[in-house]
């Protein structure tokens, strides 16, 4: 069985019924509190955390002494709009005794399916990372409306997993794993500790929508997992509403374990290899170099560029022998590469007329 422990990288969903106590609107304190001490522990260990965490409708909602049923789309919005601050500040307030600095991130569909939107997301995610902190992320739900809603935060949660190549996703959910049926309804569904491979069985184990207590329930974490493993990121779920839940998934809490069969670093290249490339980059003998020593492209080693591409599009990069060595996702427009090429990064301002990125395409988003 997987241990918490040898993550290099986590994200930690958790949903609003962990952390809001949905009758009062009131805070959960001393739940959020275990978490802190569960994510310094794993800080501790060497692991970058990222938490996906909902509750900003809930708590808004307590604020604004608006009803916990459903409410009108503007009724909503304005409750995340309130209650955004207020988890923003209750994650800082509960990490802050640990030496650990927070950072809110809000997203939609659109960043993840816009690919120059996921490669700032991304840049961001890793630069706090780089620097310590852990990035508290949620829907942007006072701008989401349908077509750009992620809809559930474990899908959300999957997509970030994705974006940062994290290799854990655990789901912090309101039942203890996945069940052969449901088992609110069904006394003799029973849990599978560990699922290798999704199949058309496991599928339909899964059921409505209904099948559980949160929104969305078992097939959105399905497709969370699908996602997630596809892209070399083991996903667990587990019950998260004991105190410490991290530290009793650790001890042998009751939970299912979807595996991969690829680390993140591999199922990311293929990913990339995989594209249809849109523009092509020939680059010098130097750049050949720099590339297979697992360096990325700047833009001195660049010699022709040719095509029409946009920020975050699959390109070709061919050696001065025209022959295809690497495929990569651009930092810059075809434009922009162009009038950059064989410059210095420390020129790219100047020629551009803005700032730009040091370098043209990231070793993380290059596969040889």
């Amino acid at each position: 069985m997987a241990t918490l422990t040898t993550a290099n990288r986590m994200v930690v969903k958790i949903g609003s019924a962990l952390l809001v106590d949905l009758v009062t609107g009131q805070l959960r304190l001393e739940w959020l509190q275990s978490l802190a001490q569960d994510v310094a522990w794993l800080k501790g260990q060497g692991t970058d955390v990222i938490l996906v965490s909902s509750g900003s409708i809930a708590l808004g909602r307590g604020v604004l002494g608006l009803p916990m049923q459903d409410l009108p789309l503007e009724q909503s919005q304005a409750a995340a709009a309130v209650g955004q601050i207020r988890l923003a500040r209750a994650y800082e307030e509960a990490l802050t005794p640990h030496a650990i600095k927070t950072a809110q991130v809000l997203v939609t569909l659109e960043d993840s399916a816009n690919r120059r939107r996921y490669l700032n997301s991304r840049a961001t995610l890793e630069t706090l990372l780089g620097m310590g902190v852990v990035p508290i992320v949620n829907e942007n739900d006072t701008v989401a409306t349908d077509e750009i809603r992620y809809g559930d935060n474990d899908r959300l949660a999957a997509q970030i997993a994705v974006t940062v190549g994290a290799d854990q996703l655990i789901l912090l959910s309101d039942v203890d794993g996945f069940y052969s049926g449901n088992p609110n309804e069904d006394p003799t569904a029973t849990r599978f500790d560990m699922i290798e491979q999704i199949t058309p069985e496991i599928e339909a184990m899964a059921g409505d929508a209904g099948s559980g207590l949160s929104k969305g329930g078992m097939k959105t974490k399905l497709l969370a997992a699908k996602m997630a493993t596809a892209a070399g990121c083991t996903m667990v779920i587990t019950e998260g509403s004991p105190l410490n839940p991290l530290k009793m998934l650790e001890n042998g809490a009751n939970s299912t374990w979807f595996t991969a069969t690829l680390d993140p670093h591999a199922a990311r290249k293929r990913w990339i290899s995989a594209m249809k490339p849109r523009g092509e980059i020939m680059v010098d003998g130097g750049a050949v170099a720099a590339l297979s020593n697992g360096k990325s492209l700047l833009p001195v080693g660049i010699v022709e560029v040719t095509g029409e591409f946009g920020r975050g599009d699959p390109v070709t990069i061919l050696d001065p022998a025209a022959r295809p060595l690497a495929q990569g996702l651009s930092r810059y427009t075809a434009q922009e590469a162009d009038a950059i090429k064989g410059r210095k990064s420390t020129e790219i301002e100047a020629t551009l007329g803005y700032p730009g990125r040091a370098v043209l395409i990231h070793r993380d988003d290059l596969a040889l």
